[in-house]
C-alpha cells in the first residue's frame, strides 16, 4: 500500500528576507560564473604586472636618490598608470560584459529573474555589480596598492603632504573609469542576445569615436573636439582631477557632461529593455 502525502496548500515557514537584498545574490551568482573563466582570471593577473613593474620603480626611486631624475615618482605617475590599466580594463570589461544580460536574454532567462519578488533594479544591480568588481580588479585595487607601496617603501608621507588631494584623486579617477565603461556595456549588453555581437558594439563604440575625433581634430587642427571621443573625455577628465595639465584642449565641464550623458542613457536604455513580465496562472 503506498502512502500519499498531502500536496494542499500550507503558510511558508521560512525566513523572509527584505526587499532589496536579491542584488547580492545575483552579484555572487555572477561573479561565482565570471571567475570559473581561466582566461579571465589570466587577464586579470596579467593586468598586474604595470603594478609590478611600477613598485620597482618606486623601489628604485627610494633605494637610489641619483634615479629621482629619471624616475621620478609624483602624481603623474599614478594618472599615468591609471590610464595604462585602461587597456586592461578595455579587454575585461568585453570578455566579463559582454554576456551579463545577453546571455540571460538568449536563454529567455530575463523573465524568470524579474518574477517576483526579485525588482528589476536588483537585477541589474547585481549584474552591473560584478562588472564593476572586475573592472576595479584591474584599476582601483592595484592603484590603492601602489599608494600603499610608495608610503612603505618612502617611510613617510612626503608626496602625500606635498600633493594632499593624490589618495581622492586616485580613487575618483579609478571609479571613473569603473563606472562609464560599466554602465555603457551593461546597457549594450541588454539590446541584443548575442555575446559577440555586443562585444562588437562596445569596441565599435570606442573606436568609431576615436575615428572621428582624430578626423575632426585634424581637419580643424585643434584638439578641442576631444569630447567626441568617449576615451578623450576620460582622459581629460582624468587629468582635471589630478590637476595636470591636459593633454587637449576640449573644456573640461563639455568632456565631464559627455560622459555623464553615457550614463544617463545607458540608464534609459536599461529602463526600456529590462523589463519583467506577469505570470497568470
Amino acid at each position: 500500500m503506498s502512502l500519499v502525502h498531502d500536496q494542499s496548500y500550507r503558510r511558508y515557514t521560512g525566513a523572509r528576507r527584505p526587499i532589496g537584498r536579491a542584488w547580492i545574490v545575483i552579484l555572487r551568482t555572477t561573479l561565482g560564473a565570471l571567475f570559473a573563466r581561466r582566461p579571465l582570471i589570466g587577464l586579470l593577473l596579467l593586468s598586474w604586472v604595470p603594478f609590478l613593474v611600477r613598485t620597482v620603480q618606486i623601489y628604485v626611486v627610494e633605494s637610489y636618490p641619483q634615479a629621482v631624475e629619471v624616475l621620478a615618482v609624483s602624481p603623474r605617475t599614478f594618472r599615468d598608470f591609471i590610464d595604462f590599466q585602461g587597456l586592461f580594463a578595455f579587454f575585461v570589461t568585453i570578455y566579463a560584459g559582454s554576456g551579463l544580460i545577453a546571455g540571460d536574454r538568449r536563454v529567455n532567462a530575463l523573465q524568470i529573474y524579474l518574477s517576483k519578488p526579485l525588482l528589476r533594479t536588483e537585477y541589474i544591480a547585481g549584474k552591473l555589480g560584478a562588472l564593476m568588481v572586475c573592472l576595479a580588479l584591474v584599476t582601483l585595487v592595484p592603484a590603492v596598492m601602489l599608494l600603499i607601496m610608495q608610503v612603505l617603501m618612502a617611510g613617510n608621507l612626503a608626496l602625500h603632504r606635498a600633493a594632499p588631494g593624490l589618495l581622492p584623486a586616485v580613487l575618483l579617477a579609478s571609479m571613473l573609469r569603473i563606472v562609464v565603461p560599466a554602465m555603457v556595456m551593461v546597457a549594450l549588453s541588454s539590446l541584443s542576445t548575442s555575446s559577440r555581437y555586443v562585444a562588437v558594439m562596445y569596441a565599435g563604440l570606442l573606436f568609431v569615436s576615436e575615428a572621428l575625433y582624430g578626423v575632426v581634430a585634424r581637419a580643424t587642427g585643434s584638439t578641442r573636439v576631444a569630447w567626441l571621443s568617449l576615451p578623450r573625455n576620460l582622459d581629460v577628465v582624468t587629468d582635471a582631477i589630478f590637476r595636470l595639465p591636459s593633454q587637449h584642449d576640449a573644456p573640461v565641464v563639455l568632456s565631464a557632461l559627455v560622459l555623464i550623458a553615457f550614463v544617463v542613457a545607458s540608464i534609459v536604455v536599461l529602463e526600456r529593455r529590462v523589463r519583467g513580465v506577469e505570470v497568470v496562472a
